[in-house]
């Protein structure tokens, strides 16, 4: 049977969970790197075979779900409770422990048909809910076969990925009666701007406050938008992209390999349309550069809860992307990161975003940084825990991010796969067209994800 995604989904029951234990309500401001985000939802799944030989049923592991969550959020409270505007409009967390909607549904569909390549129509608004209170709304779904997908929706202004993961293992360890592993920490202190500030002038190209954008324009194919697909790509590839970048005795990640092949192949089509430059913006996460030199700061970064993110990006000429080798455009994405992996770029961030408050900021590359060309921007999932969201019937098959970001520019995040080590899943949210040259050009290295690559046998 070929992969579905016109199958039909049936909410049994919705509720919804607060903390087991009473908290005082309180506000939680948002720091000033929670403030440079947009209101957007991320969305992530995870698919789980029907445990062997188990006669578990679907409601007893909703039940696990719904009675680990009541305990996690005694930790996470941040998740329960509600965004709104303070006096001057900022958004502002209401800790209330208002809780979060949780959803029981059925999926008529088996998890080896599921159209996983597919996710805007087999995953989004299906087995990931869409988001209409709080900060996280969750859906467990029962699968034809016995399987189950636990999902969740949450806001992005409250959580970036590394805090969203600590919770979802933290939410696993209570699931199956272990003490979590990481408590969070909710010290916006360690976000504090220095008086006087100090901002580097490269911080301008970066940002941009939303009274400065332009009117967004017209696109200049009506035809083409943005859509998502999940791709497979395998360690062997990914090394050999590694090996390629690392010529001339350079050291480059695997990150900065892959994502210099992407870039160059999205030039091409840029060609094409007559575009002459191409922009590309790597996400970096500042929780180990904000704790340099200081051990107990450190620490308390590793747990923080909430966005410690800065996105740098640079513009190349499409035909020098097209015409150099791998190495020398590799090179172009270590120079533009070098810039921002540094504790001095996340302090001067939050300097800036203090000189504008309460005048709202974006990244330039998520709100206008394909008005030139074409734009995208890579976020490493290489730290997503998927093999660790094991609530008591096995580790996931597959685990996603699945994230239409609403910028105009595209988005790419390359997770592990928990089948075969150093294998990844990787999702795009790439223009149409882009995506069909991706499947064109380069089909056998970013091969479409089906569930043949997942462990189901």
């Amino acid at each position: 049977m070929g992969a579905k995604a016109d199958f039909t989904v049936t909410v049994s029951k919705e509720e919804i969970l607060a903390a087991v234990l009473p908290l005082q309500q309180h506000w939680l401001p948002l720091s000033n790197l929670d403030l440079i985000l947009p209101p957007v939802n991320v969305g992530v799944f995870f698919c789980y075979k029907k445990p062997e030989g188990s006669i578990v049923s679907f409601t007893s592991m909703a039940s696990v779900l719904k009675e680990a969550m009541a305990q996690t959020l005694v930790y996470y409270y941040a998740f329960a409770g509600e965004v709104v505007a303070n006096t001057v409009g900022e958004p502002e967390l209401l800790c209330n422990n208002r809780g979060v909607d949780f959803a029981e549904a059925y999926a008529d569909v088996e998890l080896r048909d599921l159209d996983l390549h597919n996710p805007d129509e087999s995953i989004e608004g299906k087995l990931v809910p869409e988001k209409k209170h709080g900060v996280l709304s969750v859906q467990a779904t029962e699968l034809r076969c016995g399987g189950i997908v636990v999902a969740c929706t949450f806001d992005h202004r409250i959580a970036d990925a590394y805090s969203a993961n600590m919770f979802l293992v933290s939410w696993a360890e209570m699931a199956r009666f272990k003490s979590i592993s990481l408590v969070p920490s909710f010290q916006r202190s360690l976000m504090n701007p220095r008086r006087p500030g100090c901002i580097a002038p490269s911080l301008d190209h970066m940002y941009v406050p939303i009274s400065s954008l332009p009117p967004p324009k017209q696109q200049r194919q009506s035809t083409d938008h943005l859509i998502s697909r999940i791709y497979y790509i395998t360690s062997e590839q990914i090394n050999e992209f590694q090996s390629l970048a690392c010529t001339n005795g350079y050291k480059r990640t695997k990150l900065e390999s892959f994502s210099a092949f992407l870039w160059k192949l999205i030039a091409v089509l840029a060609a094409k349309d007559g575009f002459k430059c191409s922009k590309m913006g790597i996400v970096v996460d500042g929780r180990v550069r904000l704790g340099e030199g200081d051990e107990e700061k450190a620490s308390s970064m590793s747990c923080y809860f909430g966005n410690v993110l800065s996105i740098p990006f640079a513009g190349q000429r499409v035909s020098e992307l097209i015409e150099k080798p791998l190495w020398w455009v590799a090179n172009q994405v270590h120079d533009f990161l070098e810039q921002a992996v540094t504790k001095e770029h996340f302090l001067g961030l939050i300097d800036w975003v203090e000189a504008h408050r309460p005048e709202p900021a974006l990244s330039k590359i998520y709100s206008n940084g394909s008005e030139e060309g074409p734009a995208f921007v890579v976020s490493s999932g290489q730290r997503f825990p998927v093999s660790k969201v094991d609530f008591g019937w096995g580790r996931p098959v597959l685990g996603s991010y699945h994230f239409p970001w609403g910028g105009d520019s595209g988005y790419v995040m390359p997770m592990p796969s928990p089948g075969r080590e150093g294998d990844w899943v990787v999702y795009m949210h790439l223009l149409k067209r882009q995506l069909e040259l991706i499947e064109a050009e380069a089909s056998d290295v970013l091969r479409p994800l089906t569930s043949d690559y997942l462990e189901l046998d």
